[in-house]
């Protein structure tokens, strides 16, 4: 079967929940509190188990009905117990859409020189079963934000030190596999939308939830050892979230409102009789009131005029096209984003 490249798109349907929790961390064995959890109450999972975790048939809640909550899933761990927890997602149901290597660039030595040093961990993303459609992937964002080339399933991240490292009483680290918060960024960042509920069922000292109230996500934390939750309860009340703006969904061009050309006429950006060039002012085109442009005696759209020029089947007019302001050339799709940027959610989709 094929997924779709983009995962769901961020104007797919979510679910509707009565209460949408805020940044909690529960009390307990985390099976037991999973199985309290409604349906639909969880939009994705990170879990990093113990290495003697065993896992066997379904989740069931009291009432022996199946829990089927969350469309997204991600497990980190290493060779250890990796593999069995792969087997049993499969086994399960649950459809592996990449397993990705955490790299880290300064792993802990082999002191007894009897194996290689161990230095990566591997994590396994998946969602709920082959036909599941509704998981999000932010190809688009993580793409832009890697210098417009694909994520690819290596991730070189350091390990967690320094300031980062939470520490006892005795100034001793607190939790022997705190995960680096640029690990749970990435993945947060990768499959989850701002207000998306984040599950960790082995919370530990509230990484993933730090890391999701950072960045707008709400959280869900299990932990059964007093001394980790408390830790975790006063780590993620310190965070501060990011400003709404840095959080933004990514609009890829399909998803973006559609925005005609005469818009831009209609609101005063543009006026009838202006002049369009190209980038290098090779070409000049203008601007007619009822929204197409002509170059001589030829009369179209922004596209198809912007073709004519260069001699092409096609073009992306809103891309060739500029406009002076000031003596500087702007580029009239600058202009489109404005009007976007004023109407995010009034308009179709284009």
């Amino acid at each position: 079967m094929v997924m779709p490249r983009g995962g769901a798109s961020s104007r797919a349907p979510r679910s509707i929940l009565a209460s949408r929790p805020v940044h909690q961390v529960l009390t307990g064995d985390c099976v037991a509190a999973l199985a309290d959890l409604p349906a639909n109450s969880v939009d994705l999972v990170f879990a990093d188990p113990p290495y003697n975790l065993q896992l066997q048939g379904d989740l069931k809640r009291p009432d022996d009905s199946r829990v089927d909550a969350v469309d997204t899933l991600w497990v980190i761990g290493s060779y250890h117990n990796i593999f069995r927890v792969g087997a049993i997602l499969q086994d399960l149901g649950f459809w592996i859409l990449n397993d990705v290597i955490w790299r880290k660039t300064n792993p802990m030595p082999n002191f007894r020189g009897r194996r290689f040093t161990n230095a990566h961990e591997t994590l396994i993303w998946a969602s709920r079963d082959a036909a599941a459609r509704q998981y999000t992937f932010n190809y688009e964002a993580l793409k832009a934000g890697n210098e417009d080339i694909q994520v690819r399933s290596d991730w070189t991240i350091a390990l967690c030190t320094g300031e980062e490292r939470l520490k006892g009483a005795d100034k001793k680290k607190l939790h022997p596999t705190q995960k680096p918060e640029a690990l749970l960024a990435r993945v947060i960042l990768s499959s989850s939308r701002p207000d998306d509920v984040v599950l960790d069922p082995f919370c530990g000292t509230g990484t993933t939830g730090a890391v999701a109230k950072r960045l707008g996500r709400r959280f869900i934390g299990i932990e059964r050892d007093p001394l980790y939750r408390a830790a975790a309860e006063r780590r993620i009340a310190a965070v501060e979230p990011l400003a709404q703006a840095t959080l933004a969904a990514f609009a890829t061009a399909r998803e973006a409102s559609r925005v005609p050309f005469s818009a831009l006429i209609e609101r005063g950006m543009i006026v009838p009789g202006a002049d369009l060039y190209d980038a290098k002012r090779r070409h000049k085109a203008l601007v007619r009131a009822d929204g197409a442009i002509a170059l001589g005696d030829a009369v179209g759209s922004i596209h198809r005029i912007g073709a004519l020029a260069q001699g092409l089947e096609a073009c992306n007019g809103w891309t060739f096209w500029h406009v002076e302001r000031k003596g500087h050339l702007t580029l009239i799709d600058a202009l489109r984003a404005q009007i976007r940027a004023e109407t995010v959610g009034t308009l179709p989709p284009a």
